[in-house]
């Protein structure tokens, strides 16, 4: 998780919100690293989740991520948790949870759906407090 939180820092350097996520191999390599850059690429899409799997899934050459672990400063949306989903991500590993938006524990359960074909092992409310904080820190300045 402090390889997350530290690329969420580096959201700010474009006042994108705080969200970092890195993707771990199976051997427990940093294969993968993204922040949010939605504001910085003006790409709806850019959030932190999805850029580390993209760039992940490219450095392996197979969008079939099964072995690997997705940490991810804050609980996905439903757009990042279904792309996890879909890459077949082993197991996923978030810090705060999203009372507003979130797709994995708080307002809906994407990635445990027993309809669906893959379903992740997920482990939330990692270093929950700083991850939270470093949300707040970053609202606040911005209202």
């Amino acid at each position: 998780m402090a390889e997350a939180l530290a690329e969420a820092r580096l959201a700010s350097a474009h006042a994108d919100v705080p969200i970092g996520a890195v993707v771990v191999d199976g051997t427990g390599a940093v294969i993968a690293r993204a922040h949010n850059e939605r504001e910085a690429s003006g790409d709806p899409t850019a959030h932190a989740e999805v850029l580390a799997l993209r760039r992940a899934s490219a450095l392996r050459g197979s969008w079939r991520l099964d072995d690997c672990t997705l940490v991810v400063t804050l609980e996905p949306c439903t757009m990042c948790a279904g792309a996890l989903v879909l890459a077949r991500v082993g197991r996923l590993v978030f810090g705060a949870y999203d009372p507003k938006a979130g797709a994995v524990a708080s307002l809906w359960d994407v990635v445990r759906d027993p309809r669906l074909n893959h379903r992740p092992e997920v482990v939330g409310g990692i270093d929950e407090a700083a991850c939270g904080q470093l949300l707040q820190d970053f609202f606040s300045a911005h209202r």
